[in-house]
């Protein structure tokens, strides 16, 4: 399994992480680091020969040259969140009382003091220009190739795209889909709401970045250190984030930081960390 990068603490949740960032473990004083721009990224899609669409709504917040992101729930950020960031020093809002807030800056802090090049342990992965669905199935091909190749049979998928779905149904893999608004797969399956309740019947998890957004990725981290599971996280959501937790539980992530894959055609790079190479 891969470890985390030489010289980083070794970190079993997010409140450590933190804790190692406030108390200078990853290099420059949060509290001399400021956002300059906070910023609301709102998507609604619904590519073309699916029956169902989706939204999304995105917070990011730049420092320096970096932008760290946090998915919310559409309509759910009030306004005054981004006032509130701006301008403000890192460590305070790590301490902020909104979640998808203290994400944002924590990956924000980390994508500038750990950007996404080899010496940090990342491989670029190119993805190609073409249309919003093409690009969505190139990128869905490439996070599951970080799933181990032998061993696996059923998959718990939290967070559902159906173009990784759909890449887990081509290379014959049974998958378990669960998402917080429910509902039914591209193919007319329930989407389960209870991804905890399924842990135990799936041999490896799937789960997007948004966990870290929501407070539930805790659960899948310590299941997974526990039992030796892969945990394979992709994540716009905390893409400076996750890869801080591999050899803790991660065993790779597909990590892509703002400008999103969805928001032109033009090609673009994600970045993988573990997995199979």
């Amino acid at each position: 399994m891969t470890t985390p990068t030489l010289h980083e603490p070794a970190v079993r949740t997010v409140d450590q992480l933190i804790e190692a960032v406030r108390t200078g473990r990853y290099g420059p004083d949060p509290a001399q680091e400021r956002i300059a721009l906070a910023f609301t990224t709102a998507q609604a899609v619904r590519h073309a020969g699916r029956s169902s669409g989706y939204r999304n709504e995105v917070l990011s917040l730049r420092l320096d040259a970096a932008v760290g992101s946090c998915a919310v729930e559409p309509g759910a950020l009030p306004a005054a969140a981004l006032d509130d960031c701006v301008g403000a020093a890192v460590s305070e809002l790590l301490g902020h009382p909104m979640l998808p807030v203290r994400v944002a800056a924590l990956d924000a802090y980390l994508g500038r003091v750990r950007p996404h090049t080899p010496g940090n342990g990342a491989r670029p992965h190119v993805l190609p220009a073409g249309s919003s669905l093409e690009r969505s199935r190139a990128r869905a091909r490439a996070v599951a190739d970080l799933l181990p190749a032998t061993g696996i049979r059923r998959v718990l998928v939290i967070g559902v795209v159906n173009s990784l779905l759909e890449q887990l149904r081509a290379r014959r893999l049974e998958y378990v889909p669960c998402d917080l608004k429910g509902g039914t797969t591209e193919w007319g399956e329930p989407v389960r709401t209870d991804a905890l309740a399924e842990l135990e019947h799936c041999d490896a998890v799937l789960a997007s970045g948004m966990t870290l957004g929501n407070g539930s990725f805790q659960p899948l981290l310590d299941h997974a250190a526990a039992t030796g599971k892969p945990l394979v996280m992709f994540a716009q959501t905390g893409s400076a984030v996750l890869p801080r937790f591999l050899g803790t539980g991660v065993s790779a992530v597909s990590a892509e930081p703002y400008p999103f894959f969805w928001l032109d055609g033009g090609p673009g790079v994600i970045h993988h960390y573990g997995g199979a190479r």
